[in-house]
């Protein structure tokens, strides 16, 4: 007579272990020490959480990164002079060089900048010299044309900015970086202050709170053109600063040397900005790899935490499981059993812990005014990831489990 049929989906793959009797043991361990169980699947759900959270926000930051480069770097072409004598002439930079700039299409702002050398001269604020301090500060001193002030996107604390009429009358006028203006002590310019270059006096019109490019002017004095050119003796531009429309940057760098030098291009020397694209991808593959290794390593403290919580209770459970196999279960069962109950732990951790990093992410980017972007396949496969982490560190204390003897277990669990 033939053993009655079991119904479908109620055995394992060959192991002779119905499937309602599996769940049924894992659940009783699992659950038997609740307090234990919830703090098992909070290591993995910290573990998966960091890795979902790390994972978004690097992308999240990765986009913002690359929006900030869009921005600046992509829209700034700088010309210089060549090094190296070409002719008679050669690397000089014609004074109106922000003029013919700003001529080209695409180009949003232009002006140039140059350091001024005033040698070994300290600049003071006050003109009475105090023996018993210092006699005046390093600041560097730099020479603009009017339009570099767009250019590098300045913006002002309080006053105005030099313009053309101060650069053609060589006024001694000046405006002074936040930084710089702290060393001196100037906060304010309704009460006219001044600074002292040697014996030249220089009355401050402006300060100025920041610059997205050329961040060296916050501490330096910016003089006019035409003032550096009188007193000081100015050669020639030492820089051409421009902003370009997005899109446009290679175009003007490549224009740039014959509108400024259409005797000699070639002594001109152009910076541009290199290949958005490329840089996209380097900027979100090093911020890829840095937050991966750091929600691994919290992924792996999980794996830890799962591998020691299943040892412990396979050696509290040594009587149980002597008494299992002197019943006649296997030892792929007991194996089964435990792999299962480790599993388990890793998929509730995975699965709470993509949400919980989903969540961070959302509210991170919230704070800080971001678009969150987030790869769909991370969370979906977090959970699958937390079970083959629960299963990987179920396994050792699967195999000590199943290692064990009938009749030592039961005397061990005495």
């Amino acid at each position: 007579m033939s053993p009655e049929p079991v119904p479908p989906g109620e055995l394992t793959a060959s192991s002779g272990l119905r499937l309602v009797d599996l769940v049924a043991q894992a659940s009783g361990g699992l659950f038997a020490r609740p307090a234990r169980l919830a703090l098992t699947v909070l290591g993995t759900v910290i573990g998966i959480a960091a890795l979902v959270a790390t994972l978004g926000l690097s992308r999240t930051a990765g986009s913002q990164i690359v929006g900030r480069f869009d921005e600046l770097a992509a829209t700034e072409v700088l010309v210089t002079a060549q090094p190296g004598p070409t002719g008679p002439v050669a690397g000089d930079l014609p004074w109106d060089a922000g003029e013919r700039m700003r001529r080209l299409a695409g180009v949003r702002a232009s002006g140039t900048m140059s350091a001024v050398d005033i040698g070994a001269t300290l600049i003071r604020s006050s003109s009475v010299v105090d023996p018993s301090r210092q006699a005046g500060s390093t600041v560097t001193v730099y020479a603009a044309s009017p339009g570099l002030w767009d250019a590098v996107r300045a913006e002002l604390r309080t006053g105005r900015f030099i313009d053309g009429g101060h650069s053609l009358r060589s006024d001694q006028v000046a405006v002074i970086g936040s930084t710089a203006a702290t060393k001196l002590g100037i906060d304010r310019v309704d009460h006219q202050p001044a600074v002292l270059i040697g014996d030249e006096v220089y009355v401050i019109v402006g300060i100025v709170e920041s610059v997205a490019r050329e961040p060296s002017l916050l501490g330096s004095l910016v003089i006019p053109e035409g003032t550096a050119r009188e007193l000081y003796r100015l050669p020639t531009p030492e820089k051409v600063v421009a902003e370009t429309e997005i899109g446009a940057a290679r175009l003007i760098a490549d224009q740039a040397p014959v509108a400024l030098r259409p005797d000699d291009p070639r002594a001109m020397r152009v910076a541009s900005p290199p290949e958005p694209q490329r840089v996209r991808d380097n900027v979100q593959n090093d911020l890829d790899t840095l937050f991966l290794i750091l929600g691994a390593v919290s992924l792996l403290v999980g794996a830890i935490g799962i591998a020691n919580v299943t040892l412990v209770s396979v050696m509290e459970r040594t009587g149980e499981i002597g008494l299992r196999r002197a019943l006649g279960a296997a030892r792929r069962h007991i194996a089964l059993q435990f792999l299962t109950e480790s599993a388990v732990l890793g998929l509730i951790g995975g699965v709470i812990g993509a949400s919980a990093g989903t969540l961070v992410t959302v509210a991170i980017a919230a704070q800080r005014s971001w678009t969150p972007v987030l790869d769909l396949e991370i969370p979906l496969a977090a959970p699958l990831l937390g079970m083959v982490v629960g299963l990987a560190a179920g396994a050792y204390p699967a195999w000590r489990a199943a290692g064990f003897e009938p009749v030592e277990a039961l005397r061990s669990g005495l």
